[in-house]
């Protein structure tokens, strides 16, 4: 993939990021794009790719079940388990700042 190619990508995944269904998620995951997209390697580009075809209210669910609840049982597929977690510490970071 060339440069101008991931750089699109990335481009792509942050507009689909901050323009989602339901505004909570905007909220969510929009600066957590914005600062977390960039990092990503290959494969967690296509997880997280695969994660923004999530209907909204089950990632609304699955991101919010994992914040202020230690040791709560995570919710949602297995294989976005370290991304939800991820998106929800961002995201309960947020809420302390």
């Amino acid at each position: 993939m060339s440069e101008t190619d991931v750089e699109n990508r990335l481009k792509r995944l942050r507009m689909r990021s901050w323009r989602r269904g339901i505004k909570e998620m905007d909220l969510i995951l929009g600066p957590w794009a914005d600062e977390q997209v960039a990092t990503l390697d290959a494969g967690a580009l296509d997880t997280y790719e695969a994660l923004l075809g999530e209907n909204d209210h089950d990632l609304y669910q699955w991101v919010t079940a994992r914040i202020g609840q230690p040791g709560a049982q995570p919710m949602g597929p297995q294989g976005y388990d370290g991304l939800l977690g991820a998106i929800a510490s961002h995201a309960a970071g947020r809420l302390k700042a």
